[in-house]
């Protein structure tokens, strides 16, 4: 009996020692388990923290490449329109040019007209001289050759306007001048102090009328009584034919452009 007791002791310690031995090794399993569980865990934590992250970035590149098509868009359609504003601007450019260059061919020409018309009156003005002599009054003013003359070397007075026989070679030698160049016209001015402008008138009638029976067109000739500004005499102005001499500018410009 004692042996059948010992033996039940013997196998009660040995199951409680078997047990409590089975009990050690789960919990340190189950420790050991919790540990990979955190582990595992902080993990799946870090994983979702990097994922978010992730998403973030991702969220973040696409606002950017968003912004960066749109940012292409405007700069693609600013430069279109700087391309056309170009081409306009090029355009606009070539007009100014050629229109520059079309006044400028026509300002030549006015020059080159202005130019031969000062070349002929530098003819006049040697013809004048050789005809009247170097003591004449003679000069030149705006492309014309200005003859002047008193009133008491062409008249009996100031006051008449009958041209005296002594003038007459005077007249003539103008008639002469005028003769030699075909293509010019003259303007008689009668001067006046006084501002009665008509016997001054008369007297450069008197004048043209003179040159006339000279066989001097009377187209070319004009006659007027003007202001002296405190001078009186006769003037002789020999100038290019003026609506001739317009027309030839005219035509030069047209050419020119």
């Amino acid at each position: 009996m004692k042996k059948i007791l010992l033996s039940l002791s013997l196998i009660i310690a040995f199951s409680a020692v078997v047990q409590a031995q089975k009990k050690s090794e789960l919990i340190a399993e189950i420790s050991t388990l919790k540990s990979q569980l955190d582990s595992v865990n902080n993990q799946v934590a870090e994983a979702q923290r990097k994922e978010k992250a992730s998403l973030a970035k991702a969220e973040s590149f696409e606002a950017q490449a968003l912004e960066l098509r749109d940012a292409n868009k405007t700069l693609m359609k600013n430069l279109n329109s700087f391309s056309q504003l170009s081409s306009q601007n090029s355009t606009n450019m070539n007009k100014a040019m050629e229109a520059l260059n079309v006044k400028e061919r026509q300002l030549k020409a006015i020059n080159d007209a202005i130019a031969s018309n000062d070349s002929t009156a530098l003819v006049v003005l040697t013809n004048a001289k050789q005809t009247l002599g170097e003591n004449a009054k003679i000069g030149v003013s705006n492309g014309m050759v200005i003859i002047s003359s008193s009133l008491t070397s062409l008249f009996e007075s100031d006051t008449e306007a009958t041209i005296t026989p002594e003038a007459e070679p005077w007249v003539q030698k103008i008639g002469q001048i005028l003769v030699a160049n075909p293509n010019m016209a003259v303007t008689i001015e009668g001067l006046s102090m006084t501002g009665n402008l008509d016997l001054p008138a008369q007297q450069a009638s008197a004048v043209s009328s003179a040159l006339q029976r000279l066989e001097i067109a009377a187209d070319r000739i004009t006659a007027l009584g003007k202001d002296g500004n405190l001078k009186e005499g006769v003037v002789i102005k020999i100038h290019p034919k003026f609506d001739e001499f317009y027309k030839m500018v005219k035509e030069s410009m047209k050419n020119g452009s």
